[in-house]
């Protein structure tokens, strides 16, 4: 198998984890959330990368402790989640620019899919295959949890403790989104699918589908015509996603 197509095949199983994921977000109306979580990876790439580690680590370390952090707050506060992923996305923001090797921030901000090893490809597909997995597990509970916490309640179900995993496993997400997309990117990558899944899917399994589906077309297309035009990949990856949304919303009212 070539090197291109094995970087096709793992930014395919990256996006279609993030296509799922984001379905949830979309329907929670944690949209921002999945952006703003992609700039606290920043400064953890910054740390690992100075420190002699892989920038991936530091992501899903800083990642992790944002992810927390959130929920911790949140189950003491009645500041919304959004907000509270403002206030990480901020001060994550100014603090990676700042730390962040210069001939580094480039790739760090906007991905080089190019630069993926084979080694890292494997990882990648590994955990996006049990980040699927996982959230197929959870997904009731997900899902009654966004009609009514109350209903989710009355079932035996564990709001919080739920909302912990589901954070985690954006924050999975989001750190193997990096590489490929950038911090700038990646929150489209989570967000833009799932929302033009959402244009043309009647019932919540279609939705879901869909979401992946755009994913994945987001991906292998966008990284062939990288390929093709001779541009970076990661905005790429997004216009197509981005174009992808625009041809749902224009079919949107035939779809009905």
């Amino acid at each position: 198998m070539t090197n291109v197509m094995v970087l096709l095949l793992t930014s395919a199983f990256v996006a279609a984890a993030a296509g799922y994921i984001g379905s949830f977000m979309v329907l929670k109306r944690l949209s921002l959330v999945g952006d703003a979580l992609s700039h606290v990876a920043l400064p953890g790439m910054a740390v690992a990368l100075l420190l002699g580690f892989h920038p991936m680590l530091g992501a899903l370390f800083a990642l992790t402790l944002a992810v927390l952090g959130i929920w911790f707050i949140q189950n003491r506060s009645s500041v919304y989640p959004d907000a509270l992923v403002g206030l990480f996305f901020t001060a994550s923001l100014a603090v990676g620019i700042l730390i962040t090797p210069q001939p580094d921030l480039l790739e760090a901000l906007f991905g080089d899919i190019q630069k993926i090893t084979s080694l890292e490809s494997l990882l990648a597909i590994f955990v996006s295959l049990a980040v699927i997995v996982i959230t197929r597990i959870i997904s009731r509970q997900l899902a009654l949890s966004t009609i009514s916490e109350e209903l989710a309640k009355s079932t035996g179900i564990s709001i919080k403790s739920t909302n912990l995993v589901f954070y985690l496993l954006v924050g999975t997400v989001v750190a193997l989104g990096v590489k490929f997309v950038g911090t700038l990117l990646m929150g489209a990558l989570v967000i833009v699918p799932a929302a033009s899944a959402k244009n043309i899917s009647r019932k919540l399994n279609a939705y879901h589908l869909w979401s992946i589906i755009f994913g994945v077309a987001s991906a292998i297309i966008g990284s062939l015509l990288s390929q093709i035009l001779i541009i970076p990949p990661g905005p790429a990856v997004v216009l197509t996603s981005i174009s992808i949304f625009l041809l749902t919303f224009i079919i949107k009212p035939l779809s009905r």
